[in-house]
């Protein structure tokens, strides 16, 4: 996948995220799902989808913000 496509379906980004989803393999499709995941994962689940695994999963894992502890 290119930093093009990635840029394509997250919008601008960090070039070290950049780097590590190109490093992943991952395909556009799966980086697709993983955003689909980060952004309505109810609207999934209730949808009846699996819960991500491989490199969606790793994806995922990847977008989702990390929980502040100052909060």
């Amino acid at each position: 996948m290119t930093s093009d496509e990635i840029v394509a379906i997250l919008g601008p980004i960090d070039e070290v995220l950049l780097a590590e989803i190109v490093q992943t393999g991952a395909s556009p499709a799966e980086l697709a799902e993983a955003w689909a995941w980060v952004n309505a994962d109810e609207a999934l689940v209730n949808d009846g989808r699996a819960l991500p695994t491989g490199r969606v999963a790793v994806l995922v894992d990847m977008l989702t913000p990390a929980a502040d502890d100052d909060v």
